[in-house]
């Protein structure tokens, strides 16, 4: 039988990523609290479906709350197909054949029109599929978060959190979501994997976040996975890059554009499925799969933090939760602003 600090531990692995408290005078982490109680188990519920139906779902809805927040903030525009009149943001550079995760996006919102219909924002969706997405992948034992998940509840978990003396992540909430996107703002604002360390920086201020914010958020490469076209320069021309890991990672994305442009590779050589600090030890490694990801670990002002991150998975925990919690504050709409989509991938 496990002992109870062995239990305990990857149990605090789990909760540390919850959710992290933190008030705001437009968001509110109570805001469904009364309208729609069973929101937070109706979301995890399909957001854990999906993942353990594919381990790269997790990564995909996490890069999706992401790359909304980062056009005009954090208000659902990503979700939005074209129509013969109105052009969204899906066929951004950044999004093309890049972007995924939709239709489980769809799948939460049906689940959750049943339980409380006209009520929750597909922003708020994503940014609470997004929590759940890292908590689902932040233990090696899927089974053990749906066993964990299904056993208690928020609140209790959340106790458990501070009784363990834990960090939780509160999603804050009472977004609305926009009625246009910008297909301009998607070419401009995200970074691209190609990025330098300057713009990487420039890119994230923009949005509000720091230096830090930035170490921090980019750990979400620990899981998921990127196509050849993405990191062919990087395994092909950059110097600062383990020749093994290079041969490696060229033996699947070869060298002439538009051949082999949609093969993927992990993001995180080791763990590529596991939410954990392996990604900066990559770094540390010259194992980085992006230019852009390279560039944090290169001989520049982030290296410390990248370091630091390496030898302590607690620290990247909790600067993460801030910093998830700090990117969801931007420009959300909210009272009288937007409108709550039926349907997400349309204005109603």
């Amino acid at each position: 039988m496990a002992s109870s600090s062995s239990v305990a531990m990857p149990i605090l692995a789990l909760v540390v990523l919850l959710l992290l408290g933190s008030s705001s005078a437009q968001l509110s982490t109570s805001y469904y609290s009364s309208s729609c109680p069973d929101l937070f188990s109706t979301v995890s519920s399909v957001v854990q479906s999906a993942i353990s139906k594919e381990k790269r779902m997790g990564a995909s809805l996490l890069r999706l709350f992401f790359h909304d927040c980062f056009v005009n903030g954090c208000d659902g525009s990503i979700l939005l197909d074209d129509t013969s009149s109105f052009t969204g943001e899906k066929t951004a550079n950044p999004n093309q054949n890049s972007v995924r995760g939709f239709d489980v996006v769809d799948d939460i919102k049906t689940a959750v029109e049943k339980v409380c219909p006209g009520v929750v924002s597909c922003a708020d969706i994503l940014a609470i599929a997004a929590r759940d997405s890292v908590v689902t992948v932040s233990i090696r034992s899927p089974s053990f978060t749906v066993q964990l998940i299904g056993a208690i509840t928020w609140s209790l978990i959340e106790a458990l959190v501070l009784q363990l003396g834990g960090q939780s992540w509160n999603v804050k909430l009472g977004r609305r979501d926009s009625t246009t996107a910008s297909l301009s703002a998607a070419n401009n604002n995200i970074p691209p994997p190609s990025s330098s360390l300057s713009n990487l920086i420039s890119k994230f201020s923009d949005q509000g976040l720091s230096t830090n914010d930035l170490v921090a958020l980019s750990g979400a490469h620990t899981i998921g996975q990127a196509r050849c076209i993405s990191f062919r320069a990087h395994i092909y021309t950059d110097t600062n890059i383990d020749s093994g890991f290079a041969k490696t990672r060229q033996s699947n994305c070869p060298s002439t554009a538009g051949s082999g442009d949609n093969n993927l590779a992990p993001l995180d050589l080791q763990t590529p499925t596991t939410f954990d600090n392996y990604y900066y030890k990559n770094l540390i490694s010259t194992k980085g799969l992006l230019h852009s990801d390279q560039e944090l670990y290169n001989g520049g002002s982030t290296d410390s933090q990248v370091k630091a991150y390496s030898n302590s998975t607690g620290s990247f925990y909790s600067d993460f939760a801030a910093a998830m919690i700090k990117m969801g504050d931007i420009s959300p709409l909210t009272g009288s602003s937007g409108e709550i989509r039926k349907n997400c991938r349309k204005i109603n």
